[in-house]
């Protein structure tokens, strides 16, 4: 997280604090649907504003696509329809980010691609997965953006 100290025009002195922006991967929505402890307190602190989500058009229909496998949850303790309501909550604390360019080729698994292109499009400081190995052989590099797993972003948040 980013802060600046600034002065007030009293002369005081207050503190702009800027939250971390991340991009959430769908495994990580789909553990917090699940009730996976990291995956859960991870989509909380979105919900409680203690960091940004981005989402882009990408990152959306996939998590629709998936939230609409039923046999993917079965031993879910959420409802379809509270799932869809989860997602809804969830999707009012994103910020919208439009990506114009796709960093081709970078992954190994092209299906992981337009999350690095959100993060870099929407200048995000992470990309929350369960899959970071995935992640590791990255063709392209890019300052400042780190890929961390949901327990490691709960430590740093």
């Amino acid at each position: 997280m980013l802060s600046a100290h600034c002065a007030s025009p009293d002369g005081g002195i207050f503190a702009i604090i800027d939250r971390m922006r991340v991009v959430i991967d769908t495994n990580v929505f789909i553990g917090a649907c699940m009730g996976v402890g990291a995956a859960r307190t991870v989509i909380e602190a979105c919900l409680q504003q203690r960091c940004v989500p981005l989402m882009g058009t990408a990152l959306f229909a996939e998590y629709e696509a998936v939230l609409q496998r039923e046999a993917l949850f079965r031993a879910c303790r959420l409802s379809a329809g509270e799932r869809e309501e989860l997602l809804d909550i969830f999707l009012a604390c994103c910020e919208w980010t439009r990506v114009y360019y796709l960093w081709r080729p970078n992954l190994q698994d092209e299906a992981d691609n337009h999350l690095v292109a959100l993060a870099v499009a929407g200048a995000a400081h992470c990309v929350v997965t369960r899959n970071v190995r995935d992640f590791r052989a990255m063709d392209l590099r890019f300052p400042g953006l780190r890929v961390v797993a949901p327990e490691n972003f709960l430590q740093e948040l």
